[in-house]
């Protein structure tokens, strides 16, 4: 019996994959779970609908996350550190603190764990930043890093 599967299931498919399973184990187990549905023109129209609405919303929010590149490469992070006697930072530019920036200044919701690489900041001067906005869309942010005077 074929079926689309509505959720993945474990050693048999993935979701919205149309696979072909013995007539107990979809009627017994997966379709009552409604872990599937059966293959029918009426699903089979269903679930296109649905993996077009899935291709323009990740359309939808690449263009986004294109338009906050824009605006973060556009401008620059400006960030004060204490600088003891011997030019030793007490203290480090953290991802938090990133993100905080950027959500204050930008108003562009990041999560820390977007920033590529990252490694506290606790040298004086410019650095580089990459945020991973989407899929292979990268920002590149320059932080500035200054004394307190």
């Amino acid at each position: 019996m074929k079926v689309i599967l509505l959720q993945d299931v474990k050693k048999v498919g993935k979701k919205d994959q149309i696979i072909e399973v013995s007539d107990g184990y979809a009627t017994n187990f997966l379709i009552p779970r409604k872990l599937a549905v059966a293959y029918n023109d009426r699903n089979i129209s269903q679930l296109e609908a649905n993996q077009a609405k899935i291709k323009r919303e990740a359309a939808a929010l690449k263009e986004l996350a294109l338009q906050n590149k824009k605006k973060l490469e556009a401008k620059e992070l400006v960030f004060i550190l204490a600088v003891g006697e011997k030019g030793k930072a007490f203290g480090a530019i953290t991802a938090k603190k990133v993100e905080d920036e950027i959500k204050q200044k930008f108003n562009i919701e990041i999560d820390r764990k977007k920033l590529v690489n990252f490694s506290p900041i606790n040298l004086l001067g410019t650095a580089t930043v990459k945020v991973e906005l989407y899929k292979d869309v990268v920002a590149t942010i320059h932080v500035i890093v200054k004394d307190k005077e």
